[in-house]
C-alpha cells in the first residue's frame, strides 16, 4: 500500500523554510523566513512551541539536545531543546549564513556562508574552528561524512567539492551546477547527502537526477532518475537504515529510491505543486516531513509497509520465467525492466554494475538475450534505472557481498584484488599556512581591509558596482585621503609615511606587478611600476624608511628604493608567509619545513638595514603556541619586533636576554566567548598599549560599521600574580622589557625621550625597593641581596638604611659591600665615558661613531693589545695638558709602571673601552671579558641637568673625576652616601690623585665600615668647618652616644655657627694651610693614631675673598647634612 499524504499545515510565512526530526522522532523542527523555530509535537499539533532566532531564519540543525541555527545576523546560534534557551554564538560570517549542519555525532558543526567560506566548529568550544576556502561564490549546503573524514559542500559556483576536513583542503571538486551570483537566483538549493553507516556514496542533486559518487575512489558510480521529474531536484536526505533516498524537486514532486536496486519505490506530488525546499526522515523511517516554499508543512507515513510489499513482489517475480513477466500485470506502474531474467546469461553479465550514462541512453541495447529472441521493448516501461533482484543477486555473488551492513550498496566495476599494505600510524604532516598580509582580511571577502596600520588604512571594494581601493591615513598632514581604481586587481598592500605599495597576482595574459605611489616624493611623478619576472608571484610585501621589499614564490626577496631602483635580492630557505618593515628594521617569517600534528615549522629572520646591513636574527624556530598558526607580525611604534598567533597570545623579541621572544599578553583571556576573538592593529611600548579591535564569532572584523579600536593591557605570564609579590615582580619585568627599546634606539643613533627615560628607570626602582621591604619582612634576607645586585646606588642607600633600621645588621653589612663594588664600576663606567666623549669630538659625525661602537660589541674580546696601546695614550694626553693637574685615572703605586707615550700621540686612536675594576685591597685587576652593555645609555644619564632618582649617582660621582682641583657646591640630591661611596672607593685605588680633592668630597650621611674612615682621614679637610667637625668630633659623640651620624652633622654646625667671626676665620684659614705632601700627611695621622694627640694650628687673619669662601663652604655643609634626610 502507498504512504498515506496528511494535509499541509501552515508554519511559517511564505519564504525559505527547513525541517527536522529529534533524536527520538518524538518533535518535528522547523524554521522559516519569519525568523522564528516552531516545535511540533506532529503534524497534527495546532499549538506549536516557537523560539525567535532573528529576522529571518535560513537553517536549522537539531542532535543531542543542541538547536543550531543560521539567521540573518550573519551568525550560527546555538540553543537548547527543547527548552529553547539560548546558549551562545557558535561562530559569525561576514554575511548570511546559508546552511548548517551537524556530525554524526553532534560533536561538530558545518556553516556555509554567503562570504565563499565553510566553517567547521566544535560544538564543546568554539574556538576550535578549521575555514575551509575554495568556493568563488556562495555556498548552497554543507554535510559531514559519517566518518568524519570529509566534507562535502555545494556552491553557486557550479562546483561541489570534497573537503578533508583535518588538512582543510580540497579533496575533489565536480563542476555540475549551472554558475549562479547568489541563492536566490541558483536553479536549485543542491543539499548533498552522505550515506549513513557505511558512507560509501555521496549523493548530489544534479538537475532531474541524483548521482551517486563512492566515497575514496571519488567515481561516479550510479545515477537515479524518474520520467516523473522534469525540474531540477532541490534536496536528497538518506532514510537512517542507508538503503532509501528521498529527492524533492522545485515542482514539488518527492521521489524514494531503493539504491540497490535503483527502484523508485514511492512518488509523491505536492498537492497545490509548490517547490518542496526541505525533507527529513524520521529517526524509525517510517515517515518523511517535508516543508514548501510557502511556509506549509507535509508528511508522508506508512513508508515502510508499502516499500516492503514492493520488495516481496520484486523477490517473488525474480522467481517466475522471462515469458511469465508479461503475464502478471497488476496495474502497477513500476515494472521492471527486460534485464532481469538474462541477468545470469553470459551475455548480460557484462552489463551489471555498469555505470549508468547521464544522457540515459542504453547502450546494451543491441545485446542479444541468451534464448535468442529479440527483446519486446514495446510492451514495457523503458525505465534505463531499473534493475532486478537476480542480478543484484549476481553482483553479490560476483564480488563476494554479503547481505550485512553492505547489502544496499551497488555492485561496482570489477577490480582486481588490492594486495595488503603496512598503515603509517604515526605524526601527520601539517598544511603549510598559506602567504598573508598582516593587517589584511582575508582576499575573497568583497569588501576587506587590505591594510590596517599605524599610518592609515586601505580598504579594498570588488563588487559589482565598483573594484576600487580607498587610502585613509590617520593624520590627515602626512598625505590626504585617496580613491584608486583596482583595474590590475591588486590584493595586496602596505601604507607607510611615504608611499602606498601594491602588488597583484599574475594571470594567464599578465605578469605579478609591483606599483608603489610614492606620494612625499617632491618630483611630479610620483608612482613607478615593475614587472615581476615570468613565472614570480609576489606573496608579502612591506615598506620601510626609503626602502620597499617584495617576497615572492620563486623564494626569493627583491629590494627596491622608495623611488623605484632596484637593490639588493637574496633568498629565503623556505616559503615566505609574511614580512614586516619598520624604519631600517625587516622582519621576515617562512617555513623552515614540515610540521606535524598540526604544529607549524616557521623560521624568523630579522635584518639591521642601513649602512652597514647585518642581519640580527638569522633563522631561528618562530615559537608558537600548541596547534596555532601565525595571525600579525610587525613592530611596535618603537621599533621592537613582536606577533601574534591564533591562540591570542602576543610576543615580543627580549633584546636583552639573547633575542628571545618572551609572551607579553594573551588577549583570550579578555574575551567574553570562545569564539570572540581580537584582530591587532598596534603595539605601543611608552604607554604599554595594545591596540586591537574586538570580534563576536570571527577571527577578523567587517568593514561597515567601521569597527572601533580598544586598548588592551600588557601582562606578563609569571607565577602567582595574585599575590602581593607576584604582582611586584610582573610590573618589574614588564617596566623592564618593555624599555628595552631606549638602548636599541640610543644605540642606532636616534633621539630619545629622556625624562621618559628617567621616569621608567625610577618606577623600576621604587618598585625593587618595595619588594626589598616585603623580603625583609618575610625575613628572607638572602633574597634582599638579590634584589639589591639590581638596584641603583640611591636606592641601594635606602636599602642600608633600611636594613639597619630594622635591626639586620648582617644584611646592612652585605649590602655595604655591594655598593663599594658599584661605587668601583661607576668610576670605571665614568672613565669610559669621559673618553667616550672625547672620541667623538674627535669623530667626524655622530653615525660614524655608532658604527665604531657596533665594531666594539663585535670586536672587543680580541683587541687587547690595542686597548694597553689606548691607555697609554690616554696617559699620555693627561700629562700633557698641564703640569700641575693630577690624574685621577692614575693606578694604585703597587701597579708597575707604563712607558709613557709621546705626546703626539693624541692624534692616534684611542680605545674608550678600556675598563678596571677596583677591589676591596685597593690593587687594580683588569675586568673579564665581557663588553659594558649600555655605554651610550650611560652618557645620555650623566649628562643630563637634572638628577633623577636613578641618575644622581653617576652624576655626583662623575664631578671629582673631571675636575679633581675645582670645588664647587653640591645639591641635596648630589650629597647622599653613593657619593661618599664612590669617592672613598676610587681612593682606595688612586691615593695619589685623590690627595687634592680635599674633604669637600666626603659626605659622612651615615656610619662608615672602619676600613673606609681610615683612608678617608688621609685627605685634608677643605674648609674650617670640616677641620673643626674632625678635631671636636669626639668631643660630640662624648657628649651625645645615642646620635647617628646626620643628627652629629646638625650638633656640630650649630656649634660651629655659636663660635665668634674671629674663630671661624681662623679655622677657614687654618683648611687654607700650606699643602702637604702624601708622605708627611701619611706620617701625621700615624703621629695623632699613635699619641692621640690632636694637632692645633693657630689663629690666622682672613681676608674678604676667604671669607666668602668660607660662607659658600658653609651652604654646602648644610645642603650635605639634609640632603639624605629629605631624599
Amino acid at each position: 500500500m502507498p504512504c498515506e499524504r496528511k494535509p499541509m499545515r501552515y508554519g511559517h510565512s511564505e519564504g525559505h523554510t527547513e525541517v527536522c526530526f529529534d533524536d527520538t522522532g518524538k518533535f518535528i523542527v522547523t524554521c522559516g523566513n519569519d525568523g522564528d523555530v516552531r516545535i511540533w509535537e506532529g503534524v497534527d499539533d495546532d499549538d506549536p512551541r516557537f523560539i525567535t532566532v532573528g529576522e529571518k531564519a535560513y537553517s536549522l540543525a537539531l542532535k543531542n539536545g543542541k538547536l543550531v541555527t543560521a539567521s540573518s545576523n550573519n551568525a550560527v546560534q546555538i540553543h537548547t531543546f527543547p527548552d529553547g534557551d539560548p546558549d551562545g554564538i557558535l561562530t559569525r560570517f561576514t554575511t548570511n549564513a546559508t546552511h548548517v549542519s551537524f556530525n554524526a555525532t553532534g560533536s561538530k558543526v558545518a556553516a556555509g556562508s554567503s562570504d565563499f567560506l565553510v566553517k567547521v566548529v566544535e560544538v564543546s568550544d568554539s574556538s576550535q574552528q578549521k575555514t575551509l576556502r575554495g568556493h568563488e561564490a556562495p555556498v548552497l549546503s554543507v554535510a559531514f561524512d559519517p566518518k568524519d573524514d570529509f566534507l562535502a559542500s555545494a556552491s553557486c559556483d557550479g562546483c561541489v567539492a570534497v573537503w578533508n576536513i583535518e588538512e582543510q583542503t580540497q579533496v575533489i571538486s565536480w563542476p555540475l551546477l549551472q554558475k549562479t551570483n547568489n541563492i536566490s537566483n541558483a536553479k536549485s538549493l543542491c543539499r548533498l547527502a552522505w550515506q549513513p553507516l557505511t558512507a560509501k556514496f555521496l549523493a548530489v542533486p544534479v538537475g532531474t537526477k541524483v548521482h551517486l559518487y563512492e566515497r575514496g575512489s571519488w567515481d561516479h558510480v550510479s545515477t537515479l532518475s524518474d520520467d516523473m521529474l522534469t525540474q531540477p531536484i532541490n534536496v536528497v536526505a538518506w532514510s537512517s537504515c542507508g538503503q532509501f533516498l528521498a529527492a524533492a524537486s522545485v515542482g514539488g514532486f518527492i521521489l524514494v529510491w531503493n539504491v540497490s536496486s535503483k527502484l523508485c519505490v514511492e512518488r509523491h506530488k505536492h498537492e497545490k505543486g509548490f517547490t518542496v525546499c526541505a525533507v527529513a526522515w524520521h529517526p524509525s523511517g517510517t515517515q518523511i516531513a517535508y516543508t514548501d516554499t510557502e511556509g506549509c508543512l507535509g508528511l508522508l507515513d506508512g513508508f515502510s509497509a508499502s516499500t516492503s510489499d514492493t520488495l516481496k513482489a520484486a523477490a517473488n517475480k525474480s522467481d517466475r520465467g522471462y515469458d511469465d513477466l508479461f503475464d502478471d500485470d497488476d496495474g502497477d506502474d513500476q515494472v521492471l525492466d527486460e534485464r532481469w531474467s538474462d541477468a545470469k546469461s553470459p551475455s548480460k553479465k557484462a552489463v551489471v554494475g555498469v555505470k549508468e550514462d547521464d544522457d540515459g541512453d542504453d547502450d546494451d541495447d543491441f545485446l542479444m538475450p541468451a534464448t535468442g529472441r529479440v527483446r519486446n521493448r514495446g510492451a514495457i516501461l523503458d525505465d534505463e534505472n531499473s534493475l532486478d533482484m537476480g542480478s543484484l543477486k549476481l553482483g553479490q555473488d560476483e564480488f563476494g557481498l554479503d547481505d550485512g551492513a553492505d547489502s544496499g550498496a551497488i555492485p561496482a566495476a570489477v577490480a582486481s584484488s588490492a594486495t595488503t599494505r603496512p598503515v603509517y600510524d604515526g605524526p601527520q604532516p601539517t598544511l603549510p599556512q598559506k602567504a598573508f598580509q598582516p593587517g589584511s582580511t582575508p582576499t575573497h571577502l568583497t569588501h576587506r581591509f587590505m591594510m590596517w596600520n599605524s599610518v592609515g588604512i586601505v580598504r579594498g571594494y570588488n563588487d559589482e558596482q565598483d573594484n576600487a581601493i580607498d587610502v585613509e591615513f590617520h593624520n590627515t598632514a602626512v598625505h590626504h585621503a585617496m580613491h584608486l581604481t583596482n583595474t590590475l586587481g591588486h590584493t595586496m598592500t602596505d601604507i607607510s609615511q611615504e608611499a602606498v605599495l601594491l602588488a597583484c597576482p599574475a594571470t594567464d595574459q599578465l605578469a605579478s606587478k609591483l606599483h608603489c605611489l610614492h606620494f612625499s616624493s617632491w618630483d611630479t611623478n610620483k608612482e613607478w611600476m615593475v614587472d615581476l619576472p615570468q613565472g614570480e608571484d609576489a606573496k608579502a610585501l612591506c615598506l620601510g624608511q626609503g626602502w620597499a621589499a617584495v617576497a615572492t614564490s620563486a623564494l626569493m626577496v627583491r629590494f627596491f628604493s622608495v623611488g623605484g631602483i632596484q637593490r639588493d635580492i637574496f633568498s629565503l630557505s623556505g616559503p615566505v608567509v609574511c614580512m614586516a618593515g619598520h624604519g631600517e628594521q625587516l622582519l621576515i617569517v617562512y617555513h623552515r619545513g614540515t610540521g606535524f600534528d598540526g604544529e607549524q615549522m616557521l623560521g624568523v629572520q630579522l635584518l639591521q638595514l642601513g649602512r652597514k646591513p647585518r642581519q640580527i636574527i638569522h633563522g631561528q624556530p618562530l615559537p608558537l603556541s600548541h596547534k596555532s598558526f601565525l595571525c600579525w607580525l610587525g613592530f611596535t611604534a618603537e621599533g621592537t619586533p613582536c606577533y601574534v598567533d591564533s591562540e591570542g597570545v602576543v610576543r615580543m623579541l627580549n633584546r636583552s636576554l639573547g633575542l628571545t621572544w618572551t609572551p607579553v599578553c594573551n588577549t583570550r583571556e579578555t574575551c567574553k566567548s570562545k569564539s570572540d576573538h581580537y584582530w591587532v592593529v598596534g603595539v605601543h611600548e611608552n604607554p604599554q598599549q595594545l591596540r586591537c579591535i574586538p570580534c563576536k564569532g570571527s577571527r577578523y572584523p567587517p568593514t561597515l560599521p567601521r569597527p572601533a579600536v580598544a586598548i588592551l593591557p600588557f601582562k606578563l605570564p609569571l607565577c602567582q600574580t595574585t599575590t602581593e609579590k607576584g604582582q611586584m615582580e610582573e610590573q618589574f619585568w614588564r617596566s623592564a622589557l618593555f624599555h628595552n627599546h631606549y638602548n636599541f634606539l640610543s644605540s642606532s643613533g636616534y633621539e630619545v625621550d629622556e625624562d621618559g627615560q628617567s621616569q621608567s628607570q625610577k618606577e623600576q626602582q621604587e618598585l625593587l625597593m618595595k619588594m626589598f621591604a616585603l623580603s625583609c619582612k618575610l625575613e628572607r634576607e638572602f633574597r634582599c641581596v638579590e634584589l639589591a645586585e639590581l638596584m641603583t646606588q640611591n636606592v641601594l642607600t635606602l636599602a642600608i638604611r633600611y636594613a639597619s633600621r630594622s635591626k639586620r645588621m648582617a644584611l646592612a653589612q652585605r649590602l655595604s659591600e655591594i655598593a663599594l663594588e658599584k661605587a668601583g664600576q661607576i668610576q670605571e663606567d665614568e672613565r669610559e665615558d669621559v673618553t667616550e666623549h672625547n672620541n667623538i669630538r674627535r669623530t667626524p659625525s655622530g653615525y660614524d661613531h655608532t658604527e665604531k661602537h657596533y665594531n666594539r660589541q663585535e670586536d672587543e674580546p680580541s683587541q687587547e693589545a690595542e686597548e694597553q696601546e689606548d691607555q697609554q695614550e690616554m696617559e699620555a694626553e693627561d700629562e700633557a695638558d698641564g703640569p700641575k693637574r693630577l690624574n685621577p685615572f692614575a693606578k694604585a703605586p703597587g701597579s708597575p709602571p707604563k712607558q709613557a707615550t709621546p705626546p703626539s700621540a693624541k692624534l692616534g686612536r684611542s680605545n674608550p673601552f678600556k675598563s678596571v675594576q677596583v677591589s676591596h685591597s685597593g690593587k687594580s685587576s683588569s675586568v673579564s671579558g665581557q663588553p659594558r652593555a649600555a655605554n651610550i645609555l650611560d652618557n645620555m644619564t650623566s649628562n643630563r641637568k637634572s638628577a633623577p632618582l636613578s641618575a644622581s649617582a653617576g652624576k655626583s660621582n662623575r664631578s671629582p673625576v673631571l675636575k679633581p682641583l675645582q670645588p664647587r657646591p653640591k645639591t641635596k640630591a648630589q650629597s647622599t652616601l653613593l657619593h661618599m661611596t664612590g669617592a672613598k672607593a676610587a681612593a682606595k685605588t688612586t691615593r695619589q690623585s685623590l690627595e687634592t680633592l680635599g674633604d669637600q668630597q666626603k659626605q659622612p650621611d651615615l656610619p662608615t665600615p672602619p676600613s673606609l674612615t681610615d683612608n678617608s682621614q688621609m685627605k685634608r679637610p677643605q674648609t674650617g668647618f670640616q677641620l673643626w667637625m674632625e678635631e671636636n668630633r669626639k668631643n660630640i659623640i662624648a657628649d651625645h652616644p645615642d646620635l647617628e651620624e646626620t643628627d652629629i652633622i646638625k650638633e656640630a654646625m650649630g656649634r660651629f655657627r655659636n663660635l665668634s667671626v674671629e674663630e671661624r676665620l681662623s679655622w677657614t684659614e687654618r683648611a687654607k694651610g700650606p699643602t702637604v705632601d702624601a708622605t708627611d700627611l701619611k706620617k701625621r695621622k700615624r703621629a695623632e693614631v699613635g699619641g692621640g694627640v690632636e694637632s692645633g694650628i693657630g689663629p690666622e687673619d682672613a681676608d674678604e675673598k676667604n671669607a666668602k669662601k668660607k660662607k659658600k663652604a658653609l651652604d654646602t655643609s648644610k645642603l650635605s647634612a639634609f640632603a639624605f634626610h629629605n631624599n
